[in-house]
């Protein structure tokens, strides 16, 4: 994790309020496999029903933009292939999760308030998706860029608050 990242690090307050166990990992280098680099994780993280998350912390504004667009969640495709690595290297008791980190900046949110947690003077919203369900409905939005995103129907139907899997 990067500790900069105020994304990441209200994520990480975030675990530590709630007594969450993790592992937050070193994102200095890439790892190796083979031949292949890959994106390192943000974190592991134990939930109380027995799952654990491999997670990848993705920071957006809520909204972004001038034109207050709502619900941005893309990826690059790397994140995609990196995390699907990772699963597959530790075990099916593992799954990737996109965690969308939320900086609200407004009067809407993705969650409502009480699920809103302060950071450094300002709120974030927790929304989280399993890999398996981004990918499948992922698609491209910049070849330039290699990035993907869901359309946002099917991302608020599948997304669910970070509490809901801890």
């Amino acid at each position: 994790m990067n500790r900069d990242n105020h994304y990441e690090a209200a994520f990480e307050e975030f675990l530590r309020a709630r007594h969450v166990p993790y592992v937050a990992v070193d994102e200095a280098r890439r790892s190796l496999l083979a031949e292949t680099s890959l994106k390192s994780l943000d974190f592991i993280v134990s939930s109380t029903a027995g799952d654990t998350w491999l997670v990848d912390v993705k920071g957006r504004r809520f909204p972004s933009g001038e034109q207050k667009q709502y619900w941005k969640n893309w990826s690059t495709r790397d994140d995609l292939i990196s995390l699907a690595h990772w699963e597959k290297l530790f075990g099916e008791r593992f799954a990737g999760l996109f965690v969308f980190a939320y900086n609200v900046h407004g009067d809407r949110a993705p969650l409502p308030a009480e699920k809103l947690f302060e950071f450094r003077g300002a709120l974030y919203g927790f929304v989280a998706i399993r890999l398996a369900h981004y990918a499948v409905h992922a698609r491209q939005i910049s070849p330039r860029w290699d990035t993907v995103a869901m359309p946002v129907e099917q991302f608020r139907q599948l997304a669910r608050p970070l509490d809901a899997l801890l």
